[in-house]
C-alpha cells in the first residue's frame, strides 16, 4: 500500500515553493524559543529539492535560529517566572531545563554549542541561558557555531545527495515509511510491557 509516496511528493512540492524560504526562516526563529518542531524537517527537503541553494538555506536557518535563540534568552532573563509553571507542567521540558542548568554549571558556554548541534531541545537552553544571566555575546557566538554546524551539515548532505538521493528516496519511501511505523509500534509495545 503506497501511503508515503504521495506524502513525499507533496513535501517535495512544498520544498520548491517560492515562499518556502520565508516559512523556513519563521520556523527556525520560532523553534529556538517556543515552537516544538525542529527546522531540519524543512531544511532537508528544501536542500534536497534545490541543491544549488542548500548553502543559502543553511545560512538562513542558522541566522534566524540564532535570532530566535536571543528571543529565548530574553524570555529566560525577563519572563522566567511567568513561564516556569508551564515548564514544570511539561515533564520533558522541565527535565530539559534542569539538564541545561546542570550543563551550564559543568561546561559553561560550551553547553550552548552542544545544545545547538544536538537534538536536545535548544529552546530550553536559550531560556536557561537567560534565566542564569549568561553573558549574551558568548551565548550568541556559541549558538552561531553550534546551530551553523548542524544546519550546514544537514544542507551539505542533502546537496551532496542531490537528484540521485531524491530519486532513491522516492523509490523506497513507502518501504522506509512502513519500516518506521513498525519500529515505532515495536518500541511502544516494548515500552508498555516494561
Amino acid at each position: 500500500m503506497k501511503i508515503f509516496s504521495p506524502l513525499y511528493l507533496r513535501a517535495m512540492q512544498w520544498a520548491r515553493h517560492r515562499h518556502a524560504p520565508w516559512y523556513l526562516g519563521v520556523m527556525s526563529f520560532a523553534e529556538s524559543s517556543f515552537f516544538p518542531i525542529p527546522p531540519d524537517v524543512m531544511l532537508a527537503p528544501m536542500s534536497l529539492a534545490q541543491p544549488q541553494r542548500a548553502w543559502w538555506f543553511a545560512l538562513l536557518t542558522t541566522l534566524t535560529s540564532v535570532a530566535g535563540g536571543v528571543l529565548g534568552y530574553v524570555i529566560g532573563m525577563f519572563a522566567f517566572d511567568a513561564i516556569q509553571p508551564w515548564l514544570q507542567g511539561n515533564a520533558r521540558y522541565w527535565a530539559g531545563y534542569q539538564t541545561a542548568v546542570q550543563w551550564f554549571e559543568e561546561w559553561g558556554v560550551v553547553a550552548v554549542f552542544i545544545a545547538g548541534f544536538s537534538p536536545v531541545p535548544y529552546k530550553v537552553f536559550t531560556i536557561a541561558a537567560g534565566a542564569l544571566s549568561m553573558a549574551l555575546l558568548p551565548f550568541t557566538l556559541a549558538s552561531l557555531v553550534g546551530r551553523g554546524s548542524r544546519f550546514f551539515l544537514v544542507a551539505g548532505l542533502m546537496r551532496w545527495g542531490g537528484a540521485r538521493m531524491e530519486a532513491e528516496l522516492q523509490r523506497y519511501v513507502d518501504r522506509l515509511g512502513w519500516a518506521t511505523v513498525a519500529l515505532v509500534a515495536v518500541g511502544a509495545l516494548v515500552y508498555t510491557l516494561r
